[in-house]
């Protein structure tokens, strides 16, 4: 077809088509669904098969102008930087300043608090792949869509409306079942005939048939419209049947058989099981909204961290409280005792013991003094200080903590693919399981035939509603990365949790990760001729253009001695060796020896001098001046307190522990000797790093990389689970599947036992899921009548259907009081 078209030249010149849009339903689907069709150049998804094949028979049905207009929402722009304002109604609209929106005069309001009130996108909690940007149900599994981002005021629309029909049915359904039962057991109505008292059972079971399950029956028909049979096509369909052949044989008794009439002509009705199945649906379904929500109660814990007022500091001093939405980077803030910290920011007047726990995992408070960073949510102490913002609205460490839990909570582990590849058959098979029960039970069961055989049909439809097999592991999911969070260890994504317990070899970086990562300078020696003042200002000078941890060290240095900095031209770093530039005329080299090596510089002074210092682990620079060497400065970076005790848990763990450092050798292995780390690689380049994490995995190791800079970003990507250090570069913590917020290193080992136990709990639940459908459908068909004369009722089958999803939710709960 010529890519000309009028359609598809329409859709391309008003931008609507959106390859993560379902052109079929207009539901916004992620990257990661399974369903997609390729149609003249351009990859379109889909919420489910149904759709795929509905646009694969005709694309150009769905692909007018119009009917996309009709279908797909305004884009929305996502992470709109705090500080600007944006649109209520139209979220591509950003200004600068607080003006009124082009398109709908509406004032445009902060970016954070737009991102947080106006614009909600729904998933379904079982298959994340499926957006949409208001509630409604999930086209695959049936269940109802719930927010994406949580907050603490918690929408309880499905709920409340589940309980109210859940009690209306409940006080309509309990009558038909007492005359069911009595009518049988006693003569208590031996003066009604027994039509009349199915007539009755009928005005009571219809409300709760149409009303009460009438959401089950929407999500079951649309179940069959998208080909996407779920447990909502086995109520459905099982309600339906029993409903409808009730009104049969109440109203046309003479269509049956002579042997399933009773003394008075009336055929034997199952009202009652058609309204308490629904009654125990509709317990199943509030017990499991209630627990879900439960699931949830880490991030709502985090969330309730923010505070909603800040006291503000002007410039005269005058100091007023204002909402958290108004305060921008710059602003300085005041904190009194006991108080929330509003943002980020860092320390400027005063100082105190501030609570990080609820962030890091960590009880005891943390000194803070001036210059000290603080984070927004944590808690006060007994002073006072003031603090300059630097970080506020969704750029904070608490909002990020959140948004990146939030997603983990929705991705999908591998594990998930053995539920999915069994749920996309079994609803069918189930459905065959129901029929030849039927046909067996008509040929071959004892009268009344046809009464057996629809009762037990009906019992495998309801038993093998597979809900709980769809739940065991996005609930567990859930749990374990909202737990992992307030323990200070940040899961990205549930394949990483996952593969984080088959990891036998940690490979770890120095600088910043087994070390402060805070360095300082320890010794400056000069050549003669070279004043010791001039080297530092030259050095300084040059390296306060860089981003290398030890840069700052000098630099610092150089404040220190009271040493004016001059200006650099013609600056330029060389990764992994070190920085040149020019200064005052003069061409200065700062870095490693294979740097100076490059320029022919004789380094065999240098390297005399620095020997000694290698050994004591200190981070030795060299300088030439004009291409002849100017002498060396000694950093030692102190190592963390906490780091020797994590080696020795990783130990105990019984995995190998290896040191990956751009460091010198000598300086590399003093370090590996003290903390007694199994194997050191040094003075390896960043572009060597990621090569090393790949020849540990040809020689069969499962690899965890520990880094906290951004020359170790490939690597983290590298290894098959990347770990930042919260207190790293963001481009760090963004290659990485798992961030530990305090940088220390015990939390790989609360991250690893956490690992065990998510996968332990979702290995109990699909276990108790598969076990339960593979006792209960046989049982349910009548498996057992033959030998022990059981059958089982489809009441008793919806409430163990109800119960087995309920069961699965309260053991992924266990996971938030672990210990890690």
């Amino acid at each position: 077809m010529d890519n000309t078209d009028s359609s598809t030249e329409a859709i391309h010149q008003h931008d609507v088509v959106n390859k993560h849009c379902d052109p079929v339903c207009g539901m916004s689907v992620s990257g990661e669904s399974p369903h997609s069709y390729k149609y003249e150049n351009t990859i379109y998804n889909f919420c489910c098969e149904g759709c795929l094949k509905k646009f694969s028979a005709d694309p150009e049905q769905y692909l007018t102008q119009d009917s996309l207009i009709e279908k797909v929402k305004r884009p929305t722009v996502a992470n709109v930087p705090a500080g600007k304002y944006i649109c209520p109604m139209h979220p591509d609209v950003v200004s600068q300043q607080a003006d009124d929106c082009p398109e709908c005069g509406m004032s445009l309001e902060p970016a954070f608090l737009s991102a947080a009130t106006s614009h909600t996108d729904y998933i379904c909690p079982m298959h994340p792949e499926v957006l949409s940007d208001q509630p409604g149900d999930c086209p695959i599994c049936g269940m109802a869509l719930e927010t994406r981002t949580v907050s603490i005021k918690e929408d309880t629309s499905e709920l409340d409306d589940m309980s109210r029909r859940f009690w209306i049915s409940l006080l309509l359904g309990l009558p038909v079942f007492f005359i069911a039962m009595l009518s049988d057991m006693t003569r208590l109505f031996s003066e009604v005939s027994t039509t009349n008292l199915f007539t009755i059972e009928l005005i009571l079971t219809t409300p709760v048939v149409f009303w009460g399950a009438q959401p089950f029956f929407i999500r079951g028909w649309k179940s069959v419209i998208n080909r996407s049979l779920n447990m909502f096509s086995l109520i459905s369909l099982g309600v339906g049947i029993a409903w409808s052949y009730s009104v049969i044989a109440l109203f046309l008794p003479d269509l049956f058989p002579s042997t399933m009439r009773m003394a008075d002509g009336s055929v034997p009705v199952y009202f009652e099981s058609a309204a308490i199945i629904i009654v125990l649906v509709l317990l199943g379904q509030v017990l499991e909204l209630k627990a879900r929500s439960r699931t949830n109660s880490a991030i709502k814990l985090l969330i309730g961290l923010a505070p909603n007022i800040a006291r503000l500091v002007d410039d005269r001093g005058n100091e007023k409280d204002v909402p958290i939405e108004q305060i921008q980077p710059g602003d300085k803030l005041r904190v009194r005792p006991g108080e929330k910290i509003p943002v980020d920011g860092v320390l400027k007047e005063g100082s105190s013991s501030v609570d990080e726990s609820m962030m890091s995992g960590e009880a005891i408070p943390v000194l803070k003094q001036v210059d000290a960073n603080v984070v927004g949510g944590s808690v006060n102490g007994k002073g006072s200080f003031i603090m300059q913002a630097t970080r506020v609205g969704s750029e904070t460490l608490l909002a990020r903590i959140v948004q990146m839990v939030s997603e983990a909570q929705r991705s999908r582990a591998p594990i998930q693919r053995l539920a999915d590849s069994i749920s996309a058959w079994f609803v069918p098979i189930v459905i065959m399981v129901s029929i030849l029960t039927f046909i067996i039970w008509f040929i071959f069961g004892p009268e009344p035939k046809i009464a057996y055989a629809m009762v037990n049909a009906v019992a495998v439809l309801i038993i093998a509603c597979p809900c709980a097999l769809g739940l065991a592991t996005p609930i567990s999911i859930m749990v374990g990365t909202g737990r992992g969070a307030t323990s200070g260890v940040l899961i990205k994504n549930a394949e990483a949790l996952e593969i984080l317990e088959h990891i036998d070899t940690i490979v770890v970086d120095k600088t910043g990760t087994l070390t402060e990562g805070k360095p300082q300078v320890i010794n400056v020696i000069s050549e003669p001729g070279v004043d010791e003042s001039d080297l530092i200002k030259y050095v300084a000078s040059l390296e306060r253009n860089s981003e290398h941890p030890l840069s700052a060290a000098i630099v610092d240095a150089a404040k220190q001695r009271d040493i004016k900095l001059s200006v650099t031209s013609e600056f330029q770093s060389i990764a992994g060796k070190g920085i040149t530039g020019s200064i005052e005329g003069h061409q200065i080299a700062i870095g490693n020896q294979a740097l100076l090596n490059n320029f022919s510089i004789d380094t065999a002074s240098l390297m005399k001098k620095g020997a000694p210092l290698y050994k004591e682990g200190h981070s030795v620079i060299f300088v030439s001046i004009d291409n002849k060497p100017a002498g060396i400065i000694s950093i030692a970076d102190p190592i963390k307190l906490t780091t020797k005790e994590a080696i020795s848990a990783l130990h105990a763990e019984g995995l190998q522990v290896i040191m990956l450092s751009g460091d010198h050798r000598a300086t590399a292995e003093f370090v590996a000797s003290i903390l007694n780390i199994d194997k050191v690689f040094a003075e390896v380049l960043p572009d060597q790093k990621a090569a090393k994490i790949k020849q540990l995995q040809a020689n069969g190791h499962r690899v965890a990389m520990v880094g906290d800079g951004i020359n170790d970003a490939p690597a983290l990507a590298q290894a098959d689970v990347g770990i930042a250090m919260g207190s790293g570069t963001d481009i760090a913590m963004e290659s990485a599947g798992i961030t530990l917020i305090k940088g220390d290193l015990r939390g790989i080992v609360r991250a690893r036992r956490l690992s065990r136990l998510t996968m332990g709990n979702i290995r109990q639940n699909l276990f108790f899921a598969f076990i339960y459908n593979a006792l209960g459908v046989p049982v349910a068909a009548g498996i057992l009548y033959p030998v022990f004369g059981i059958l089982l009722s489809p009441m008793i089958a919806a409430a163990a259907m109800s119960l087995s999803s309920v069961s699965v939710i309260g053991n992924a709960l266990r996971l938030s009081k672990v210990d890690l």
